[in-house]
């Protein structure tokens, strides 16, 4: 909502975004082993730096995995927030095509013109309309959102989806393929 619509637009706003805390979607899936990640650009459970912010930095942030399970023929990667006022919550990144031989992703890996994504990977279209990573942007006043890094290790190298998918469909196709998940979670106010 754009900031020169006045205080009485503002407390509606604010009014609007009271709402219970959204669940965690991920512990609503089929349970699979768990992988390791990490970030070197925040601690699990805590703030995001402005670099991973969309009036930021706008950069993915540095990513690391491990304890994939045998059989693991690629990765899928993505940025999650179950607390946006939707009742979908809002992608904010993601990457299927990941090779298994690649475990970590550098900082600033998912930027368009100056992302460092292995070849084969394909960026489906986040919820800002860009094949991107699209950096945390919570609403102004609302409490802070929870920013959730995925990885998921898969059973094929591809999912034949295209990079005009919506992450939805994504998520969707790749269920069937999951062999194991982790995930380390930044929050973000403004």
């Amino acid at each position: 909502m754009p900031s020169n619509n006045g205080a009485v637009l503002a407390t509606l706003w604010a009014m609007n975004l009271d709402r219970p805390i959204a669940p965690d979607p991920y512990s609503l899936l089929p349970a699979v082993p768990s992988l390791t990640v990490t970030s070197a650009d925040f601690a699990d459970g805590e703030p995001l730096p402005e670099a991973q912010a969309y009036g930021g930095g706008n950069t993915s942030p540095a990513l690391s995995w491990s304890g994939a399970p045998e059989g693991t023929c690629g990765y899928a990667v993505s940025c999650f927030d179950p607390d946006a006022p939707t009742p979908s919550g809002f992608w904010h990144w993601f990457v299927v095509g990941l090779p298994a031989s690649v475990t970590e992703l550098p900082a600033g890996a998912g930027m368009i013109g100056g992302g460092t994504l292995p070849e084969g990977a394909v960026v489906l279209r986040n919820d800002f309309g860009t094949r991107d990573y699209g950096g945390a942007a919570p609403p102004a006043g609302d409490r802070p959102h929870r920013y959730q890094f995925v990885v998921q290790a898969l059973d094929t190298d591809s999912l034949g989806l295209s990079p005009e998918d919506p992450p939805a469909k994504g998520s969707f196709v790749l269920l069937g393929h999951v062999l194991a998940r982790g995930m380390v979670t930044g929050t973000y106010q403004v």
